[in-house]
């Protein structure tokens, strides 16, 4: 890193931390999954426990490579000190493309959510045009100042938990006066490890961001105690909201009606609301996703910010504005993003969503699957560390083979776009040296 680099601002405390990180992992897909999952019927709930058990074990990893390197880049800044800088680049090329790629499909998910109060807004120009709107307002919160980027995560993470809360008291309710009435007589299905590989795939979209504090570590206010904090209970936090609220809904719901509900938790809250639950949960869910676009735009400038400052990505991306972010990489982030958009709006919102959720995950799986071989060799000696990087690296590779061949297909083609990159920018070091 050049010495001529100035310092980051820190400007990030506790709990806008623990905000970015509870508010990056529920965005749009816990309104979403219960209805892909509910075919599966208890081998979803399985795959939910599982999932829960491998994103504790990643966060665990995460929270003690943060402390032992709280430093911006997260994923990358832990494999570039555990294996250099072409697997750092490896690794952060691939979290940025599952960063801005997946941007364009939670803009698409505040869009969807917002056309069933406004049906104007349900396909053509107003709902593109509304979409590119909120990644480039997204993008200005961002570029403007860490600080205002955190104060809406914080506001937004605090008003998308409320419905489901409503949700958890909802099925509390329900079981203390129906008892056992209150349980769907659902149709036995088999338990099946293709099944649960298959459960775990999907719900670990809902775990997507475990790693969101590390990325932005430098700009943390105490980054070595509040990074490993904020991960650890915005996980521990998430979870507990997942299983509750998924499980009510699994359990409570006939599975033949969530599965073909665009509204799993506005069909479930409608039995106490009414009708117009569905309303009021698509404007809670509008602002769920909108708070996780909040979320990963901050990481979608700081992870080639990163890059750029380790010097293997062009040295333009590390300028900073004069609010201290990186204007430049936001910027380039969001007309990627615009172009996303534009080659694939035409078709179906709710196909394009589950084809990029699949592709970001698979294409994220490098960032996730190298972070826990560099808790194995840089957490040498610590014995807990050590076990959970062991158990996140099974679970990594199970989730692989979960997502199939398709998916893992474009995210492999995804990182093969990177070489050129990486040899160009080494190639330019080089004459200068």
């Amino acid at each position: 890193m050049s010495d001529t680099l100035p310092p980051p601002r820190r400007a990030l405390g506790f709990w806008p931390t623990l905000a970015l990180v509870v508010g990056n992992m529920i965005g749009s897909g816990i309104y979403l999954l219960p209805a892909t999952l509910a075919p599966l019927g208890a081998n979803a709930l399985i795959g939910w426990g599982v999932t829960i058990l491998g994103a504790m074990a990643l966060a665990f990893v995460f929270a003690r490579l943060a402390a032992r390197i709280p430093c911006a880049g997260g994923p990358y800044a832990f494999a570039d000190a555990a294996f250099g800088p072409a697997v750092g680049f490896a690794v952060a090329w691939s979290y940025w493309i599952l960063v801005w790629a997946g941007n364009g499909a939670l803009a698409i998910a505040v869009v969807s959510a917002l056309s069933v109060p406004f049906p104007r807004l349900g396909s053509g120009t107003p709902a593109f045009a509304t979409a590119l709107l909120l990644i480039w307002a997204a993008v200005a919160v961002n570029i403007r100042g860490v600080a205002l980027a955190g104060r809406i995560q914080l506001v937004t993470a605090v008003l998308k938990l409320a419905p489901l809360v409503a949700v958890m008291l909802l099925a509390f309710w329900l079981l203390a006066r129906e008892g056992g009435a209150a349980i769907a007589a659902n149709p036995a299905v088999p338990i099946s490890a293709n099944a649960i590989a298959g459960a775990v795939a999907l719900t670990f979209w809902g775990f997507l961001g475990v790693e969101s504090a590390t990325v932005p570590a430098d700009k943390v206010r105490n980054a070595a105690r509040i990074v490993p904090l904020a991960t650890l209970l915005g996980t521990a936090l998430t979870g507990l909201v997942y299983v509750l609220v998924a499980g009510s809904i699994g359990l409570m719901m006939p599975a033949d009606v969530t599965a073909v509900s665009p509204a799993p938790l506005a069909e479930f809250l409608g039995r106490a609301w009414g009708s117009g639950a569905l309303q009021v949960v698509a404007l809670f869910a509008a602002i769920s996703a909108l708070g996780t676009l909040n979320g990963f735009v901050l990481l979608q400038g700081e992870m080639p910010w990163a890059m750029a400052r380790g010097g293997v990505f062009p040295a333009w991306f590390a300028r900073e504005s004069r609010h201290g972010t990186p204007a430049r990489a936001h910027l380039v982030s969001g007309v990627l993003v615009t172009i996303v958009m534009a080659l694939n709006y035409t078709g179906s919102t709710g196909a394009l969503f589950a084809e990029i959720a699949t592709i970001s995950l698979a294409a994220g799986m490098l960032a996730y699957f190298v972070s826990a071989l560099a808790g194995l060799r840089l957490l040498a000696g610590d014995r807990l560390a050590q076990l959970a990087a062991l158990a996140s690296t099974g679970f990594v590779l199970w989730m692989i083979y979960g997502l199939g061949l398709h998916a893992n297909a474009w995210g492999l083609g995804l990182l093969v776009l990177g070489i050129p990159v990486f040899l160009w920018v080494r190639r330019t070091r080089s004459d200068r040296q």
